[in-house]
């Protein structure tokens, strides 16, 4: 039998890319595991920094689809995901194998070694996109291959590679820059709430992730926003008012969330200061962060009734991830 194997790392990139900008500092990883049959059992990720990496969600959900063991279901710590799987596995995971967008982390830390977990449980085919380009968790591959697994790298490895680069970014240059707006279907970017509650909930938590969200002047004047995480209680980012004026009605919500610093600046140059950067705006601050920003952000709502657009910005992008949530279609992208 002809094993598809793109089509299950792309099931594992797609899961994965629900996560990004959620992860922060760890990168947003997804993982298959397919029975002997070549059956889909799980499919997970990694959703939060500390929360167990995408290898361990998925083998524990395999292990219950193998099982019906239902006493795993509830743990949500790595530590006794780990020891649970190590202690009650029997087998049930010799013909299965691994579809991973990163190569399996070797080392421990807050969770333990994903490489190690995998060996131990008896998986012999474990697929990879990308390596991991962090020293102190690389070497998964080699661990495995050692331990008399068979590790195929570089499936997928533009799209792994593409889903990976914040974390690169973070571990390189020590910056990731992203840019986020919502728009209607008629282009519109103003005038009101535009996208669903689920959508703006995933911008909240992407805030509590970031350390710095810039906004323009103009639009911190007319929208009087607060730029919180109230929606998933989360901390809100320090914030940069990119502004030439900075006469500014310090009663506006963002000047009293305790906690976060407001720069009123008219250069960009504290982003230097920062890992994880987020940028709201419109036309104008598309048009003035250009240099700046690895990748796009669009939340597309099914809905009309705006006037102003970015219609006069010329552009091409190339979609990294498109997902659907409960109502509105949201992109990644990067210019070309």
């Amino acid at each position: 039998m002809v094993i598809d194997h793109d089509f299950f790392m792309r099931l594992a990139l797609q899961e994965a890319w629900r996560y990004q900008g959620l992860t922060y500092p760890n990168p947003a990883v997804g993982c298959c595991v397919i029975g002997k049959n070549n059956e889909l059992l799980a499919c997970n990720a990694h959703k939060k920094a500390g929360a167990p990496h995408a290898e361990v969600e998925a083998l524990k959900e395999a292990y219950f689809a193998l099982t019906r063991d239902a006493a795993v279901l509830p743990l949500n710590d790595a530590h006794a995901i780990h020891a649970y799987l190590l202690a009650h596995h029997n087998g049930v995971f010799f013909d299965v194998s691994i579809y991973t967008t990163l190569e399996p982390c070797s080392h421990v830390g807050k969770t333990p070694s994903c490489a190690s977990l995998i060996g131990a449980l008896g998986i012999k085919k474990i697929y990879v996109g990308s390596n991991d380009t962090n020293e102190i968790a690389a070497n998964g591959n080699l661990f495995l291959t050692q331990s008399g697994a068979e590790v195929v790298q570089g499936v997928l490895q533009k799209e792994c590679d593409a889903l990976l680069a914040p974390f690169v970014a973070w571990n390189q240059k020590k910056r990731f820059v992203f840019f986020k707006w919502a728009q209607r279907l008629d282009g519109s970017v103003e005038g009101g709430v535009i996208s669903s509650k689920t959508s703006r909930e995933n911008v909240h938590a992407m805030r509590a992730q970031c350390d710095l969200l810039i906004i323009g002047g103009n639009t911190v004047r007319s929208d009087r926003p607060t730029l919180d995480a109230r929606l998933v209680g989360g901390k809100a980012p320090d914030v940069l008012i990119f502004s030439r004026r900075i006469d500014f009605d310090r009663t506006i919500p963002l000047f009293e969330v305790k906690g976060r610093k407001v720069f009123i600046e008219n250069t960009l140059a504290k982003i230097s200061e920062y890992n994880n950067v987020m940028i709201e705006g419109g036309a104008k601050m598309f048009e003035a962060t250009k240099e700046i920003v690895d990748y796009y952000l669009c939340y597309l709502a099914p809905n009309m009734g705006g006037t102003q657009s970015f219609s006069e910005q010329k552009e091409n992008f190339e979609i990294l991830n498109l997902q659907k949530d409960a109502q509105d279609i949201i992109m990644w992208m990067k210019r070309k």
